[in-house]
Formats: structure tokens, sequence, C-alpha cells
């Protein structure tokens, strides 16, 4: 079990490509003594290596501490897809092995395959199921508090499923459950371009349209675990009606399921949005439209966040040329046409693309990240 100061200097070390002691030390006010006591420990524990950089001339560099890589690994499982995937990562969020199955809606049954994928995955690189600390799920749907029940999802059809207990029972592993936006923004702030900043908003846009927000370095899941629902924020009040039974939500305006709704309306000869842009630059009225609808009402709820929150930084998750042309284009132009003129241009924006085996990774890094910060049950 780590303590706190240990999961601190975890902390540290995921943010930085390596630290010295002395360093560690100023960053937490605590005396180099102190550091190198916990540090050891953590040495003989195999959580942390020590590496020597190369000399730049100016007399001997520091010893450096990073995290090893095979120090513990983590498991990742997806429910977002037409099939589960399933996937290993070590503790520098490198995958290792993955695989796939079935997609059984019945709990029961979902469970006990996952189970039984389980020992072949860990066996493609020789890791005993002891070396495995954690299992992560991530799902489309509202997940409680204590990341434990799945409280709705509408793409599953459940409510109140207690899948992390379910799984614990079968696997002998924690688990932990996460809506999928908050998973990719754990993902992004453990091993991605997130890594450090402290302050920060994650948006995905796809199929549907998620949010996750850090602050102060820790994510920020809200009282009842439901804080970054931005696809149910309302952008045009008596608009088009949305599966969550309210008008007008920003689902119903920008993600890729109501541009292709859009699309057939107007019945365009379009299969995908990079169609669809192709039209637009061939100067297709309908296309444009189409577009700059979506990217206007996806750029002015991102402006909000920046005008709410004041972000280090956003990130924009995609699904592959699925953010480009003039979709991309409209979006950026919302946000600085609707943030204060002295914020304009100050939060910067990385676009990442994603597929199938991001969200299961991302999954395995929410397993990762309760290990480190060891949240409450």
């Amino acid at each position: 079990m780590l303590n706190a100061h240990q999961q601190q200097i975890l902390r540290l070390l995921i943010a930085s490509q390596g630290m010295s002691r002395t360093l560690i030390a100023e960053q937490m006010k605590l005396s180099k003594a102190a550091i190198t006591t916990q540090v050891k420990e953590m040495l003989n524990a195999g959580l942390l290596e020590e590496s020597i950089p190369e000399s730049n001339g100016q007399g001997r560099p520091s010893v450096l501490l990073k995290m090893r890589a095979d120090s513990a690994y983590f498991l990742g499982a997806s429910l977002l897809g037409e099939r589960v995937v399933l996937v290993l990562i070590d503790m520098h969020g490198h995958t290792l092995a993955a695989t796939e199955m079935a997609l059984h809606l019945a709990p029961a049954q979902l469970v006990a395959a996952i189970a039984a994928a389980i020992p072949a995955l860990i066996a493609q690189k020789s890791i005993s199921l002891d070396q495995v600390i954690g299992l992560g799920v991530t799902l489309s749907g509202f997940i409680d508090e204590h990341q434990a029940v799945c409280v709705q999802s509408a793409l599953l059809g459940w409510k109140n499923v207690p899948l992390a207990e379910m799984l614990k029972q079968q696997t002998g592993l924690d688990v932990s459950l996460e809506n999928d936006a908050k998973a990719l923004a754990v993902s992004e702030k453990m091993f991605g371009v997130a890594k450090k900043a402290r302050n920060f908003t994650l948006i995905s846009h796809g199929d549907g349209i998620g949010s996750a927000h850090f602050f102060q370095g820790q994510l920020h899941r809200g009282a009842h675990g439901g804080a970054g629902e931005i696809a149910h924020c309302t952008i045009e009040p008596g608009g088009r009606p949305c599966r969550c039974g309210k008008r007008g939500c920003l689902d119903t305006l920008a993600s890729l399921t109501a541009i292709r709704e859009s699309t057939r309306d107007k019945a365009l000869e379009s299969e995908s949005i990079g169609e669809l842009e192709a039209l637009a630059v061939k100067g297709n009225s309908a296309a444009i439209a189409i577009l700059h609808q979506a990217g206007h009402a996806l750029g002015l709820s991102i402006a909000n966040i920046i005008q709410m929150n004041d972000p280090e930084l956003i990130v924009i998750a995609h699904q592959p040329d699925a953010f480009d042309g003039l979709l991309k284009t409209v979006v950026m132009q919302a946000i600085d046409s609707n943030v204060l003129p002295a914020m304009m241009g100050k939060t910067p924006i990385a676009n990442i693309a994603i597929n199938e085996q991001s969200w299961a990774r991302a999954a395995a890094s929410v397993a990762a990240y309760r290990f480190i910060i060891h949240l409450p049950d």
C-alpha cells in the first residue's frame, strides 16, 4: 500500500520524463532525507528505477528516478462498440496485448466472458494474475460516485447494475467503472497530451459527445458521479428531441449521429463526414450548412467551458478523419467568437484521433489511476 507521499512521488514522475530526488523534494516541500526514505522503499518494491542521463559537460548529472514499466499491470475493457475490447497495459501506459469478444447485454453473461478471456490475454506476455493490479471498465452511461454501479446506460439497456462487484467476484481483481469521456481524460492525464496539465477539459466527439474535467490534478466527478454531461446541455431551446427526453441538446446538433441525420434529411449522397466535407469543398450549400451548424454548436459549448473554468488545455478526442476541414475551422472560430476578447487564443486546443482500442486503454488507465491515488471506496 502506497502512503500519501509515495502517491505524490508517482504523480510527479508520471508528469515528467524522470526527476531527481532533489527536485522531488523541492516540489513536495520536504527534506531530501525524507524523500530518500520514501524512494528507497519504492525502489525495493520494484516500482521505480534509477537512470543517469548523459553528461552535458557541466559536472556530474543527477540520478533520475522513473517508474518501471513492469512494476504493475492493468486490464481495461471497453463496452462501447459492437464487441468488447480487452487490453493489458503496463505502468507506462503501453498496450501489451489485446483481444475482442462478443458484447453480451446480459450482465452475468458479459462478466463470465470477460473473466474467461483474462488468463489467455495475460499469458501472451507471460504475466501472472498476481502482477495485475486492477481492471477498469468504460461504458457509455452514468456511473455512481463509487465507480461500482452502472446507474443507467441507454446503449446497454442497463439500470443499477453492480458490475464492479460482479467482476470482482469472478476475477478476484479490484474493478473500477468509468464513463467513457472521464476514462479518456484519465488516460490523457496519465499517459498522453495532458500529462503536465493540472487543469484541463477533454471533449470526446463521436456518435455521441462527452466531456470530463481535471481540476488541480484530480478528476472532477461531481457529487453523484455525473459531472461533464456536456452532450445534454441545451444549445437550441425547443430543438430536435434528444434520446435523454429533452430537446435541443448539444448531442442533437453536433454529434456524428446528428450530422448523419441532417445529411439524410437533406438527401445528400454522403456516407461519412469525410464525404460531407468533400461536398462542402465543392460548394454544396446543404453540406456547408450542416457542418456550420454542428461546428458552431460544439465551439459554443467549448467556449462556455473555457469561460467558466479557464483551463490550461482543451483536448478534443475524435475519430480518425472526422475532425478536419470545415467542421474544425468552424469549431475554432466559434470558440474565439464566444469567449471574452481578453481570453481569446489563450487556451491551447489539442486534437487526438482515437479508435476502439483507445477506449479499452482508457479503461485500464482508470485502474492505474485508482491504484496511484487510492480512491476511497
